[in-house]
């Protein structure tokens, strides 16, 4: 396999289902919620913003919102807010609009 398929390959972005849409948010409210317990724990809060956005970039495909918000969650003060439910959301409604308009564009024979 070349490298631009592998490319392709990693940055593709998954269709949207109702299991993907609940793993993402379920993930986001989990990586939110160890946060805001461990927030003061040297290193953990990092550890958590990581695999965060390891965990949701794999289940919604990699989106430019999920990197502000990592950065976010370097600020002081900033870091207790869910910004990672936030940016789940908007990305699952980015996402949504984008299939709605995608279809239409699909060859008669897939749809």
């Amino acid at each position: 396999m070349k490298v631009p398929d592998k490319l392709n390959r990693l940055l593709r972005v998954p269709g949207l289902t109702r299991v993907r849409i609940v793993l993402a948010l379920a993930i986001a409210v989990v990586a939110d919620g160890l946060q805001f317990l461990f927030g003061l724990v040297p290193f953990v809060d990092q550890a958590i913003d990581v695999v965060g956005m390891v965990l949701t970039s794999w289940v919604l495909g990699f989106h430019w919102l999920l990197l502000p918000t990592f950065v976010v969650k370097l600020v002081p003060l900033l870091d207790e807010l869910p910004t990672w439910t936030a940016c789940v959301v908007a990305v699952i409604a980015l996402r949504k609009r984008e299939q709605r308009i995608l279809p239409t564009e699909r060859p008669a024979t897939e749809i």
